[in-house]
């Protein structure tokens, strides 16, 4: 099957991974810093079991002893004591629950941490191609799956482990003959606990992605983009359709869940109420024929109580032990996936750069990872039950089952598949669709270069490369003739701004967005950056001033209002090196007028890459970057590039020739004939 390596048939995407020794020893490297709270948690095992294994023998000495004596004080001590024995051993359960939690939450907070620091350093890349409610979903339910895992699955498998070998010993050391007929009934417990275990493990799985994938649609729905999309093309019965599957598959899934496991619990207690049955049959005849005290098969009843309920859970441990891995397993997938763009162990600080900026034979592909199998997203991670690599969208609507609908995308996708393999790929084939094709060019300290070209040339792809958002796929990109994958991501974050054609805000105070760029600038500070971008008049004339909420996404805001503001947060970052997309086209013309000479203050005395689409930016560039087809395919100045008659000059016909005409009547200056 050429061309589509990473597809899983239906039958491989069924099968779980297994429990491993690897698995097993990664998550104790989590557990390992706390091994002396789980050692303390062992000896209140040790001590509350001890205690527990009292009881059955107070009530034998009662039965036996103290009544038939006729001793008051033995029979108040031994009442005392069946009140005292609970008591110790509640206090012991609160202060072994205390232990047992602080070991579950601070894994859980490392675990926790780990993952997000791990996906906090994946490129941008991996978001675009990835579901941000899967990422909510890894973080939120299946950390909480690994936590249970440790807080109760495993001292639960501890305790009831440590309690059955001590139950066992008493009771052979009471009467051996009664203890083995106990055993006997064991093989009832396994032979249901093998089956179901395969069983509930794979519902725990299968309803993990299935929240995963209504977490993503309520995600990608329910925000302000995602609401306003749903309105404008009226599809609220579309999605709710959609929801409502995913919903459902989620209910079924827990339904299924449910009662599997209680029928698994109502065989439990079948085998259980055979195995005492049997005990009291044999040991009623042995105590009329005088072998057996009644004490004795009366503390031998409790014992059995305290053995088979904790076999009932040791029965279920591997059921619960690998419904409880699946979390682990599912947080492990992404802490594994690679880290596209990370630093070099030998990673240089830049420190305050001059801003000379070049690139060398740059060729980019946004495929290329795709294609050789590297590419770091969730899309890539076994998605067991279901096939990752479906558009989310065209299922939207479709009938059919779960398995008819990943069939069909699984045999689209093999059919419209490359028949090239990923191995056999040069990445310098001339027919390849380069998003670069060998851009060289030079930007030197303080100088403004405009990119121009038609959509999808290439223009917005260079800007990515200079803040390392994506690594070329061959050529160097170099600040201040040092390739930048050599240099520290933070000495880049430091030097390089950026201002987006889509401004992002968090849901916080216009303070909060604004000090986002350097959370120790003074107040005189915030308030002359803000004053650059032509927002501070805009920012005290609201109600509360700075500490104004600008909503979800800063939608509360104008476009222009949120541009300025991320003009100001640039300034406050105060960086060498500007990449700009000025584009203004939905602006009214007053936003516009204070965000372009915004952007001149915040250009000033700094080297400025900036996709332009004014003629007076243009014309003012020290040099014109002009792309086509992912190619440089000119560079100059206005006068030079026009004089070439080149594509420069005919963007300039079909573009820029009126606002031309504007700029040089403004001017008062004759241009002549055209």
């Amino acid at each position: 099957m050429r061309g589509w390596g990473a597809v899983l048939t239906h039958d491989e995407s069924q099968k779980p991974p297994k429990l491993t020794r690897e698995l097993l020893l990664r998550i104790w490297s989590y557990a390992r810093p706390y091994w002396g709270l789980v050692v303390a948690s062992l000896v209140t095992i040790l001590v509350s079991t001890a205690i527990g294994l009292v009881s059955p023998q107070l009530f034998r000495y009662m039965i036996d002893v103290a009544i038939p004596e006729r001793d008051p004080g033995m029979v108040t001590w031994l009442a005392v004591g069946m009140m005292v024995v609970p008591i110790l051993t509640g206090v012991i359960g609160v202060y072994q629950r205390r232990l047992n939690a602080t070991i579950g939450e601070g894994l859980i907070f490392d675990l926790r941490r780990d993952l997000y620091a791990h996906l906090e350093a994946m490129s941008l890349r991996f978001f675009a191609q990835t579901r941000t409610g899967e990422l909510m979903s890894r973080l939120n339910n299946d950390v909480q799956g690994a936590k249970n895992a440790i807080n109760e699955t495993v001292v639960t498998i501890v305790t009831n482990l440590i309690q059955v070998v001590a139950t066992l010993a008493i009771m052979a050391a009471m009467e051996w003959r009664l203890t083995l007929l106990s055993v006997a009934v064991l093989p009832l417990f396994m032979l249901p606990a093998r089956h179901f275990a395969r069983v509930l493990r794979d519902l725990r799985r299968e309803s993990l992605e299935h929240n995963a994938e209504m977490n993503a649609t309520m995600n990608e729905t329910l925000n302000v983009s995602g609401a306003l999309l749903v309105k404008l093309f009226g599809r609220e019965r579309m999605e709710l359709d959609e929801f409502s599957r995913q919903a459902r598959e989620v209910h079924d899934i827990g339904i299924r869940a449910a009662v599997t496991g209680r029928w698994f619990w109502m065989m439990l207690s079948v085998v259980t109420a055979i195995g005492i049955a049997l005990v009291y049959l044999v040991g009623g005849h042995m105590v009329l024929a005088g072998t057996f005290t009644i004490g004795t098969i009366v503390a031998f009843g409790a014992y059995l109580r305290q053995l088979y309920g904790p076999l009932q859970s040791l029965t279920n441990a591997p059921v619960s032990f690998a419904q409880s891995m699946v979390s682990f397993e599912r947080v492990f997938e992404v802490l594994d996936l690679p880290v596209e763009i990370g630093e070099e162990p030998d990673a240089v600080d830049l420190g305050r750069v001059e801003g000379r900026i070049e690139f060398r034979e740059v060729f980019f592909d946004y495929e290329a990872l795709e294609r050789e199998g590297e590419v770091a997203s969730l899309a890539t991670v076994a998605r067991y039950g279901r096939n990752a690599d479906a558009s989310m969208l065209l299922k939207r609507g479709k009938g059919g089952s779960r398995a008819e609908r990943d069939e069909e995308v699984i045999e689209e996708a093999i059919e419209s598949a490359p028949e090239q393999a990923p191995d056999q790929i040069d990445p310098r084939v001339p027919d390849r669709r380069w998003a670069l094709d060998d851009v060289s060019f030079v930007i030197e300290p303080g100088q403004l270069a405009a990119l121009v070209g038609p959509s999808g040339s290439g223009k917005t792809t260079t800007t990515y490369l200079i803040p390392r958002l994506y690594d070329p796929t061959l050529g160097e990109v170099r600040i201040d003739d040092i390739d930048i994958r050599q240099a520290t991501l933070q000495s880049l974050a430091d030097n390089i701004g950026m201002v987006t054609q889509e401004t992002y805000l968090f849901y916080d105070t216009i303070r909060a967005n604004l000090l986002y760029a350097d959370p120790d600038a003074s107040e005189e500070r915030l308030v002359e950056a803000a004053q650059a971008a032509n927002i501070h008049d805009f920012i005290v004339g609201l109600p509360d001033g700075y500490d104004t909420v600008v909503g979800e996404r800063g939608y509360r805001l104008s476009g222009g209002e949120r541009q300025r503001m991320a003009i100001a947060r640039v300034i406050l970052s105060d960086p060498r090196i500007l990449v700009l997309d000025e584009a203004t086209s939905a602006l009214d013309s007053i936003s516009e007028a204070l965000v372009q000479d915004a952007l001149q203050h915040v250009m000033e005395g700094r080297t400025s890459l900036v996709i332009a689409h004014r003629l007076s930016t243009i014309l003012s560039a020290d040099t014109i970057l002009v792309m086509q087809d992912g190619r440089l395919v000119e560079q100059g100045t206005h006068e030079e590039l026009l004089a070439r008659d080149g594509l420069y000059a005919e963007l300039y016909e079909t573009q820029f020739q009126s606002a031309m005409e504007g700029f040089e009547a403004a001017a008062g200056i004759d241009s002549g004939p055209a």
